[in-house]
């Protein structure tokens, strides 16, 4: 079946139609080589030579004969005509973005008759906008009102249509999709290019607590404390978490009817009173950019109670104590009660909510173990303290700084009482030793000891004093048989001489008492060597010597 120049269809038999067949596929094989020769040589810029065949049959009735006709076209790519587009182009859901196109003529040029966009998307395409000379621009629904061509020109009444770049507002995610720029030309037929387009979308970031009270626990179970929720995102978001607290976390990924990802990580740990307070960051990475937000857990616990005040140097007659309960809780605590677990409460001790104030002085009946109970909305804790009263205070123990200030004024005070009492009964002493001093000529070096002649106006017996030791030849063993016991110096004062005549007797010093004879009286003689041996003897009133160092004390 073939269409003959008149434009009516004929059928052929078989065979006529495989004799017709050989024959053009013969023909053709010769011919196309000598197209060539016929050709000029193709100019340096060209970078290919594009060759068509057309075969048309002409078919008469009256002649029964067959022609063939070959159509050649040239083409070459330095006068051929080009869209140019971006390879892609993205932006985010609700902004705006240009898809730009622009036709490359040939030379010479040829018409445009026509720029068509369309959406290329699950094989199909949907016209997007429409650019014709004659009958001006249209854009078609649903982009009517977001899609426009940028170039005026393209616009105007003769309008330019080598530049019909169009833009995008408001994206929509169901914007992403390849679209093509197509060109009609006349007559080189149509061109056209394409171009991706991708849309974000930006996720809502949302951090929060599990709940907006926590309550700490006894046990070391983990529980949920925070979640942090990346929703409606493209692509899906990465949540990691900032923080200097013991826990961990777990993520979940869902995908969204309209293509976007909600990423839900949540933070598990064990609520405590260490971690009240405590900060908490998530950081979510989205397409190269990072947000951060944080929180700040409220934990609620038990009080933590402690008793202050107690030194442990209660004594007796001491003022101005106190025991404060100290309570650290969350929610605060809202009823302290007091206890005396030896009885009740002693009637000089008031009670002011957490405070326990003494009146008066510290006594006995003080003593005891105080215990305080805080109570708040989770729950009820105690401490205590034994106080003890002593009868003096505690030394070394530490005192307050108000304290020290006071116990130092007083020691500085009594100090110096104590160093004036010192001082004026020295200055009595040293007066009245001073009128019972002998007042004689202190040059006088030794007295004799018990001397009759020694006269208590301080006069000097007419013979020289004495040593300090007055030996006699005599051994202990004669005198025991003489005497019938040994005999001191002072027992035999008497024996002194009282004349002249026996101040006559030879005197000697100790190392020559050896020389006495037995029975015979030996004195010590006055030697001038023993000098400084009594240079710190002083006479007495009631006749006695002393040393200067016994008669100043």
């Amino acid at each position: 079946m073939f269409t003959g120049m008149t434009g009516r269809t004929f059928i052929l038999p078989k065979a006529v139609m495989l004799s017709m067949t050989e024959t053009w596929k013969k023909e053709a094989q010769v011919s196309l080589p000598t197209l060539s020769h016929l050709l000029p040589p193709p100019p340096s810029q060209y970078h290919f030579l594009s060759l068509s065949l057309s075969l048309s049959l002409s078919f008469s009735l009256l002649s029964l004969s067959l022609s063939l006709s070959l159509s050649l076209s040239l083409s070459l790519s330095g006068y051929s005509q080009m869209v140019q587009v971006d390879e892609s182009r993205s932006g985010y859901a609700g902004s705006q973005v240009d898809l730009g196109c622009q036709f490359v003529n040939s030379d010479p040029p040829v018409k445009i008759s026509q720029v068509t966009w369309q959406k290329f998307i699950n094989g199909s395409k949907q016209n997007v906008a429409i650019a014709n000379p004659a009958l001006g621009v249209s854009v078609l629904p649903p982009f009517k009102e977001r899609v426009r061509f940028k170039n005026p020109a393209v616009r105007r009444t003769t309008p330019s249509l080598e530049d019909t770049t169009i833009t995008f507002s408001n994206l929509r995610l169901t914007d992403e999709a390849a679209y093509i720029c197509e060109y009609t030309t006349f007559p080189a037929g149509n061109r056209e290019n394409t171009v991706n387009l991708t849309v974000y979308a930006r996720p809502m970031i949302q951090m929060s607590l599990s709940t907006p009270a926590i309550v700490a626990v006894q046990t070391n179970q983990k529980m949920t404390v925070a979640t942090c929720v990346s929703a409606n995102g493209k692509p899906p978001g990465v949540i990691s978490w900032d923080t200097g607290l013991d826990g961990e976390s777990s993520s979940q990924e869902i995908r969204n009817p309209d293509g976007t990802f909600t990423v839900r990580s949540d933070y598990m740990m064990v609520p405590t009173r260490q971690t009240h307070k405590k900060k908490l960051t998530c950081i979510t990475t989205f397409h190269n950019e990072r947000y951060s937000d944080s929180v700040t857990l409220n934990i609620q616990y038990e009080p933590d109670v402690t008793i202050e005040g107690y030194d442990g140097n209660w004594y007796l007659n001491r003022e101005s104590v106190q025991l404060v309960c100290q309570a650290d809780a969350n929610p605060p605590v809202s009823l302290f009660q007091w206890r005396f677990l030896n009885g009740s409460i002693p009637d000089k001790v008031e009670v002011r909510d957490n405070i326990l104030l003494f009146k008066g002085a510290v006594t006995y009946d003080l003593a005891g173990t105080y215990l305080c109970d805080a109570t708040n909305s989770i729950g009820t804790r105690s401490a205590s303290v034994e106080v003890n009263v002593t009868e003096f205070p505690l030394f070394p123990h530490e005192i307050s700084q108000g304290h020290q200030g006071l116990g130092t004024a007083i020691g500085m005070v009594a100090l110096g009482g104590s160093l004036l009492v010192v001082a004026v009964t020295l200055l009595a002493v040293l007066f009245h030793r001073r009128q019972r001093t002998f007042k004689g000529d202190y040059s006088t070096k030794k007295h004799v000891l018990g001397s009759s002649s020694y006269r208590k106006g301080g006069s000097l017996p007419p013979y020289p004093p004495l040593p300090q030791v007055l030996i006699c030849p005599e051994d202990e063993d004669k005198k025991t048989e003489m005497y019938g016991r040994p005999i001191s110096l002072t027992e035999n004062i008497h024996e002194l001489p009282d004349s002249a005549d026996q101040m006559n007797r030879t005197f000697s010093v100790e190392s020559e008492v050896e020389g006495c004879g037995y029975g015979e009286q030996c004195f010590a003689f006055y030697d001038e060597t023993e000098l400084e041996m009594s240079v710190d003897m002083v006479p007495q009133t009631d006749g006695s010597v002393i040393s200067k160092e016994e008669w100043y004390v």
